[in-house]
C-alpha cells in the first residue's frame, strides 16, 4: 500500500511548512490559511466539470431518481453533511440524496480507518440500497484509489448507473470509472498526509457548488432565496416569513397569514401574493411548471 501512495500529491511533504512545528502560533495559523488558498484555486480550475456534475445531478433528481454519495473518513462525512443539509435548505430528503460512509453510522462520530480498505463492503453497501440504472453515484476520496469507494463505483457500473468522482489527485483509478471526474489537485498538505485539511476543504467546496447549482436548476431557488426550504424549526419559520416579506412587500401579518393558508410553503405564498391567485391555482401553476416559481408566476400573470 505504501508504494501506491508514494506518487500521490496529497501524500508528499509540503516544502512550505517543514518548520511549522517551531513557528509561533500566529505564524502557524497564517501559513495554514495561506496554504488553504490553494484549495480555492484547485476547485476553481474544475468549474466546467463541477457544472457538468451539477447538470447530471439535476437531471437524475428531476426524473425522480436518487443521488448517492459514498466515501470514507473525512470524504464520507462531507458527503453525508451535504446530503443531510439539502433537506432544511431545499426540501430534499434522504429518499432523494443520501450519504453513505465506510464503517456505517458509527464512523461519522469515530474513526473506523480500516473500513476504507474493504472493496467488497463498498460493493455491498451500494447494493443494499437497491440501486437502479437511473440513479447516480458520487464517489468521494482524496487519493482517488480508496478500495471501499472503488468497490462501490464498480458495483454502480455493473448496475449501469452514472458516476461522478471527486478526487484530489490526477489520473486516479476512480477517475477512470467516472462519467464526470472532478479533480481539484490541492497539492501537499500542511501536515503531511492530513487530507482533512486542503483536500477536505476542496471536496466541501465542490459538493457545495455542485449540489447548490443542481438545486437552482430544479427550481428550488427564486432570485437567490431558498424558497423550497423546509421550515422545521422556529428559526426557519422566521426565515420563511422574512423571505415572503422581502419578495412580495407584504407586512408581517399578511406574510404569516398567507404562509399559514399555504401550509408553510414559501413558494405558494409568493405566488398567491404576487399574482392574486388562490392557493389551488398557485399549486396547479407550480406543478405545471415543475416547481419553478418564476415560470409559474409568469403563467399566472399571463392568464389574467
Amino acid at each position: 500500500m505504501g508504494s501506491e501512495l508514494d506518487g500521490l500529491s496529497t501524500e508528499l511533504q509540503n516544502k512550505n511548512t517543514i518548520n511549522i512545528d517551531v513557528l509561533p502560533i500566529e505564524q502557524c495559523v497564517e501559513i495554514i490559511l495561506t496554504e488553504d488558498e490553494a484549495a480555492f484555486r484547485a476547485v476553481r480550475s474544475q468549474s466546467k466539470r463541477i457544472a457538468a456534475g451539477a447538470a447530471l445531478m439535476a437531471a437524475v433528481l428531476r426524473n425522480g431518481h436518487r443521488v448517492i454519495y459514498m466515501g470514507t473518513g473525512t470524504s464520507g462525512r462531507l458527503g453525508i453533511l451535504d446530503a443531510v443539509e439539502l433537506l432544511p435548505t431545499f426540501g430534499v430528503g434522504s429518499h432523494q440524496v443520501k450519504g453513505i460512509i465506510a464503517g456505517g453510522t458509527q464512523a461519522v462520530f469515530r474513526a473506523v480507518e480500516n473500513a476504507e480498505d474493504d472493496w467488497t463492503q463498498g460493493m455491498n453497501d451500494l447494493a443494499a440500497e437497491g440501486p437502479q440504472q437511473e440513479d447516480l453515484l458520487v464517489g468521494i476520496s482524496a487519493s482517488g484509489r480508496t478500495p471501499y469507494v472503488l468497490g462501490a463505483m464498480t458495483e454502480a457500473r455493473r448496475v449501469g448507473m452514472q458516476v461522478i468522482s471527486i478526487v484530489c489527485n490526477e489520473n486516479s483509478p476512480m477517475e477512470s470509472l467516472a462519467d464526470v471526474a472532478i479533480s481539484p489537485v490541492v497539492g501537499p498538505e500542511c501536515i503531511t498526509g492530513s487530507t482533512r485539511m486542503k483536500a477536505g476543504t476542496a471536496q466541501k467546496m465542490v459538493l457545495n457548488a455542485m449540489s447548490t447549482a443542481a438545486m437552482v436548476q430544479l427550481g428550488k431557488v427564486y432570485g437567490n432565496y431558498m424558497v423550497d426550504m423546509s421550515a422545521s424549526n422556529s428559526k426557519l419559520r422566521q426565515r420563511a416569513q422574512r423571505m415572503v416579506r422581502a419578495i412580495t412587500g407584504a407586512d408581517q401579518a399578511a406574510a404569516q397569514a398567507i404562509l399559514d393558508s399555504c401550509g408553510g410553503s414559501v413558494k405558494l405564498a409568493i405566488l398567491c401574493l404576487l399574482s392574486g391567485a388562490t392557493v389551488t391555482e398557485a399549486e396547479a401553476a407550480l406543478q405545471c411548471q415543475k416547481g419553478h416559481v418564476r415560470r409559474a408566476l409568469a403563467s399566472l400573470m399571463n392568464d389574467e
